[in-house]
């Protein structure tokens, strides 16, 4: 089945979904309000704003070197960078490292890029011990499940069904608290820390002049899982850069209150290649540095703007398609306004087209973005380069040949209401859903009552 097909089926389902969309709205409504705290921290937001869009902006349309001078950094501290230029490509490097290690047990934090690249299902296909320790994201690898939200990956669970997973799992209690809970995953996790032959995390961002990785988490657990490992490997896409440490001052506070609403997350690490003074901490350092796709978008100048992401999923918490279908009909590790923008260019218009067009274009998406996208222009961008392209059906091809026809001649325009409305009903059958019925077209056109009304001049 096309990936179209699949989105369409799971939205057919998600879409009349109630108790999953109340559990989404209930937990949109807690982040409004926890957002709104967060962003008072800031005494000027827009410019807070404006700077980190300038940040952002300037690493992207520079990637090359900034990209070239991590590396060096990198490498001066001791540590690896590994390139990557499809998802085969870094699974095959994370094999070699795993065989030259003889590793047998892995710990991960959340990386939105593995799920990205299909680490979990190659691992374990591989007979690797792999354990995910992020809360949310153990909860959902777990239920056999991807994660819903890209900040917050059970979103659409319940502390019931939580606890009802976790007592068929681990045994936890059904009346257990939410902190009870995450005692008794803390507890179930804790021994794998220290057995784990390597440890795997993403980054938030990586610093262009020093040749460190910037990581943020409410948890511990990415502390964790780099700090008894002896090798420590960092999945990162080429887009994460930043140009120096005095950046994170700006964009972690605004990555925090619009991610989760905080003023900081718990946990901010800055890690890199361990020092020779150094007591502690994995003794090999590699970051493998992926593009998978990421190339396609940032050759387009209208459209590169959106490697600027940080990954806050506020786009997300506002959208109302989100709202309405979840996470899981994507069917793709970047869900939301800003994955429909991005997934298209680098997985491949003619196969992801339709996610661009998943959307109200209602502007939200732009409005909350802390690096201020333009996502919904983005959407039509997207939209666009498939016309120019040749990949739109034709069907629709001839849908709209046959609508300019009729708005350029007011002869057609007055025709009568029958035919307009075979073509309307024609046109938009398959678009338009079985369960809402098509709208009446007036008997008359508005110049035909004006003509009516006032006389033919």
């Amino acid at each position: 089945m096309r990936p179209k097909e699949e989105f369409i089926q799971a939205t057919e389902i998600a879409a009349f979904n109630k108790d999953m969309q109340q559990k989404v709205h209930h937990a949109v409504e807690q982040y409004e309000a926890s957002r709104k705290q967060g962003l008072a921290q800031f005494s000027n937001l827009e410019l807070a704003r404006d700077r980190a869009a300038y940040v952002r902006f300037k690493v992207i349309e520079n990637l090359d070197k900034y990209l070239i001078e991590f590396e060096a950094s990198i490498m001066r501290r001791g540590g690896k960078v590994l390139w990557a230029n499809d998802s085969e490509t870094a699974l095959h490097e994370i094999d070699q490292i795993i065989k030259r290690r003889n590793a047998k047990s892995i710990v991960k934090s959340k990386t939105n890029i593995g799920e990205e690249i299909g680490l979990n299902e190659h691992l374990r296909a591989s007979g690797i011990q792999l354990y995910e320790t992020d809360l949310g994201e153990y909860i959902v690898d777990q239920a056999g499940e991807k994660p819903f939200h890209g900040v917050t990956p059970a979103m659409h669970k319940s502390r019931q069904e939580i606890a009802r997973l976790l007592n068929d799992k681990i045994s936890s209690s059904l009346d257990a608290s939410a902190a009870e809970l995450s005692d008794d995953v803390r507890n179930e996790l804790r021994d794998k820390f220290v057995k784990a032959d390597i440890g795997i995390t993403g980054a938030n961002f990586l610093i262009a002049d020093s040749g460190l990785i910037a990581i943020t988490e409410n948890e511990g657990n990415a502390r964790l899982s780099t700090s008894f490992a002896h090798t420590h490997i960092v999945l990162a896409g080429i887009e994460r850069i930043v140009p120096n440490i005095n950046d994170l001052d700006l964009l972690l506070p605004l990555l925090a209150a619009y991610g989760t609403g905080q003023n900081l997350t718990a946990y901010n690490t800055i890690v890199g290649p361990r020092a020779a003074e150094d007591v502690d901490g994995p003794k090999e350092f590699i970051v493998i540095l992926i593009d998978n796709g990421r190339s396609n978008l940032l050759a387009l100048p209208d459209q590169r703007q959106a490697l600027a992401c940080i990954k806050c999923g506020a786009c997300s918490n506002v959208c109302p398609v989100f709202q309405t279908i979840g996470g899981h009909a994507y069917g793709t590790a970047y869900t939301g306004p800003i994955g429909a923008v991005i997934t298209p260019i680098m997985k491949g218009l003619d196969e992801y087209k339709h996610l661009s067009n998943a959307s109200t274009l209602c502007g939200k998406c732009t409005d909350i973005c802390p690096v201020k996208i333009d996502i919904h222009n983005h959407l039509l961008r997207n939209r666009r380069d498939v016309v120019n392209n040749g990949l739109a059906k034709n069907a629709e091809k001839l849908m709209w040949f046959s609508w300019k026809k009729i708005m350029l001649a007011r002869k057609n325009m007055n025709k009568g209401t029958s035919i307009k409305q075979f073509m309307l009903n024609s046109f938009f059958k398959s678009s338009w859903g079985e369960r809402r019925e098509f709208p009446k077209l007036a008997e008359r056109s508005f110049n035909q009552m004006w003509r009516e009304q006032f006389g033919q001049k």
